[in-house]
């Protein structure tokens, strides 16, 4: 056994190295850790595990490089193994500089916009901690007591929240939400229990003359003592009242001990018009454009206009003007084309008079999403987190977007941070509900629905939320058609409304009058996307494959990743015998899973993946479609069977459909069984019954026959009970708990 004090001193350095071997250590080290940092990408992937653990394992692995050089030193020299006091020291140095090293990386991480831990998914529905100083701003009283002076005064508190807003060192709640508490006789310690803060800022505004008072007060929620207060009195100017609000939201951030930062400063002083009137008429078309119905976003359209026909240098406001031509598609059926063509311009508009806008880039990022650009959308929506952390607007197409491309987890974390910013807007709890209703939280994704109507009882989206629920999670349809009328009538404008409607009634499997309701539909907004997709959805179940390519064409002009579009015009490419045409269209619209042999599939694209394989299949590519029905396989690990959200369902009988086009009978036919069993009734389940290629292998199983004829029962029984039901008969809510 060699000695290290025995070396030879005309060996050379290098020679030294070879021999105790730290150069073969140091290459074996190297090659291993780089082979497990792949590994661990493509597991990470495959089971949406978050970034930030490969960046910690990264850093664990180069932390580690010169503690196995020291160790190849003292102990690759023929097997040396008595442990030496300096390789001791030094070892124990590399490990203190490695765990500093650690902390500083956990020091200096975003907290806002951290990856969530793979336990995401089982978070409380009130989200992560976020222990920043909280407050609330309630309403500010009129105390010119002119009604005239309504949104004059509505206009100087929002924008003072909107100031505090911009610090990220506070956690700000939503204008939505502290809506709710106007006029109201409750005591601050209530409210701020309900909007989870520890302190409130009210106040009140007088506006006499050229004069304009502004009185406002901080208060601790839980001794009721006043924190600090102020009067600013000053001439009634434009640079006067946002010098005021600049004022307050410094103060208050020093009171709380948050820290502005440089920039900060800059954007809390900035002046956005000159022109009060604009400034007014910009308040009312937010105001107007928080109700999401039809007749309420051209309300907002308009007043968004004439603040820019008042001051064309507004920037905000010609993004309130690209936000409402945007939901108009989604809410009212607009033309997509020309109304996303118009609202890019505005924002663009935005971005050129103010860079640093949060609300300009969250719009950017919200439309790059209609697109279907989503890359940008990433980029667009945390760059205005970053400008603003307390916007729950951004975070909630953040949340969107991350859904849209897989990362589930990491979309119910964004959502429930912006539920905690805004806890009472209808929009975001409808959305959280969804979130929780993919991940298989069905009591919490109620209790979202009815807290939406509670906010908001006039809107139809909660009654949409909890309907779908009711049908795709519980079996309950009897409960949720009735949802879905009321969700109609109390927006007749609703295309998205009318769309559910008729998918209810094809699954409850009452045809006429879903193909009643889709034709009318169809006629009035011929070109909006979820009419289109829900048509073509219907009739490729019916079997009138003419009609379902037709509207599978116009729903893609609207939205290039619809996958049952895209499914049944490739399935009239192959009837026509043109394989090359569809297997095109899957590399145009899902090119993530045709670019290599080792093809991206999950959250987002498994269905997609499954409907290729099939097709890849049948031109002979055996091993690329086994691949997708593997990565589909593991996709749907964590995913609900049941469940359905706008237009995402739970995984439904993907598995049947993987064990089938991999020639296992008995596997698909159990995971059918299992399915029904649960309460799988679709949607669409006519169309997998008839006409899913996927499941040609075991259409002629009687065991596969005799499942459907079980749901064609059960759907029987359903629809005989809704018939006897009164038309006056209350709502059923259920119960739901979070």
């Amino acid at each position: 056994m060699t000695d290290p004090a025995t070396d030879s001193p005309v060996e050379n350095a290098w020679t030294k190295l070879r021999r105790r071997k730290v150069v073969q250590w140091g290459i074996a080290y190297a090659a291993g850790a780089w082979g497990f940092l792949q590994g661990l990408a493509y597991v990470s992937t495959l089971l949406d595990w978050p970034a930030h653990l490969q960046k910690l394992t990264g850093l664990a692995l180069l932390t580690g490089l010169p503690i196995a050089l020291v160790l190849a030193w003292y102990h690759g020299d023929r097997g040396e193994q008595r442990v030496r006091g300096t390789e001791l020291a030094i070892v124990t140095l590399l490990f203190l500089i490695g765990g500093a090293l650690f902390w500083r990386y956990h020091s200096v991480s975003e907290p806002q916009l951290a990856t969530p831990t793979p336990a995401a998914s089982a978070a409380p529905a009130s989200g992560p901690a976020d222990n920043r100083p909280s407050i609330a701003v309630l309403p500010f009283d009129n105390r010119s007591k002119l009604e005239d002076d309504v949104f004059f005064v509505d206009g100087i508190y929002d924008d003072i929240l909107t100031q505090l807003s911009k610090v990220s060192g506070m956690r700000v709640i939503s204008r939505t939400s502290v809506e709710q508490f106007r006029d109201t006789k409750l005591p601050i310690r209530n409210i701020a229990e309900q909007l989870g803060v520890a302190q409130i800022l009210e106040g009140g505004v007088q506006r006499a003359g050229d004069r304009v008072r502004v009185t406002v007060q901080l208060i601790d929620a839980s001794t009721d003592a006043q924190l600090w207060a102020e009067n600013y009195d000053r001439e009634l100017t434009a640079a006067n009242i946002f010098a005021i609000q600049s004022e307050v939201a410094t103060a208050i951030a020093a009171a709380l001990k948050a820290t502005l930062t440089a920039d900060e400063k800059t954007r809390l002083n900035a002046i956005p018009t000159r022109n009060l009137e604009a400034w007014e008429a910009y308040q009312i078309g937010k105001l107007r454009m928080a109700r999401r119905t039809s007749a309420a976003l051209a309300d907002a359209e308009r007043s968004f206009r004439k603040a820019i026909d008042l001051d064309p240098d507004f920037a905000l406001a010609h993004v309130g003007w690209g936000d409402s031509l945007r939901l108009q598609t989604e809410y009212s059926g607009a033309p997509l084309e020309s109304a996303l063509a118009l609202a890019e311009q505005e924002v663009a508009e935005a971005l050129d008079l103010d860079p640093n806008l949060a609300e300009a880039w969250a719009s950017s990022g919200g439309l790059a999403y209609s697109q279907a650009r989503f890359d940008r959308a990433k980029d667009s929506l945390r760059r205005a987190i970053e400008l603003n952390p307390n916007y729950a607007a951004a975070r909630h197409w953040y949340s969107l977007v991350l859904n849209e491309t897989g990362r589930r987890a990491e979309s119910l974390v964004q959502i429930q941070r912006a539920a905690q910013l805004d806890p009472l807007s209808m929009v975001i709890n409808v959305t959280l509900g969804d979130s929780l209703m993919q991940v298989g939280r069905f009591d919490e994704a109620a209790a979202r629905y009815h807290k939406a109507m509670q906010v908001d009882p006039e809107s139809p989206s909660p009654y949409i939320g909890l309907g779908t629920l009711n049908a795709y999670a519980r079996n309950r349809f009897v409960a949720a058609v009735p949802l879905a009328d009321r969700a109609l009538a109390l927006d007749a404008d609703s295309p998205l409304a009318s769309a559910v409607l008729v998918m209810l009634r094809l699954d409850i499997d009452d045809a006429p009058q879903a193909t009643r309701l889709i034709s009318a539909a169809t006629s009035r907004w011929p070109d909006e996307f979820y009419v289109n997709a829900y048509a073509a959805a219907l009739y490729g179940a019916l079997g009138d494959g003419a009609a379902a390519e037709r509207h599978a064409r116009r729903a893609l002009a609207a939205w290039p990743r619809d996958y049952r579009s895209v499914a049944i015009l490739s399935s009239s490419d192959l009837r026509k015998g043109d394989a090359k045409a569809a297997r095109a269209r899957y590399a145009s619209i899902y090119p993530e899973l045709l670019n290599s042999t080792n093809p991206k599939v999950d959250a987002s694209n498994y269905q997609p993946a499954i409907d290729l394989a099939v097709l890849l299949q049948k031109t002979g590519e055996l091993g690329r479609a086994t691949a997708l029905l593997n990565g589909s396989e593991q996709a749907i690990l964590s995913i609900s069977r049941l469940g359905f959200a706008g237009y995402y369902a739970g995984y439904g009988i993907t598995d049947v459909q993987i064990h089938a086009l991999r020639g296992d009978t008995a596997k698909a036919l159990a995971a059918l069984r299992e399915a029904e069993q649960a309460g799988w009734r679709g949607p669409l389940w006519r169309y997998y019954r008839d006409f899913d290629p996927a499941l040609a292998a075991i259409r002629d199983e009687p065991e596969f026959n005799a499942v459907f004829a079980d749901i064609e029962r059960d759907m029987a029984r359903q629809r005989a009970e809704l018939a006897k039901r009164p038309k006056d008969a209350p709502l059923d809510l259920g119960e739901s708990r979070e």
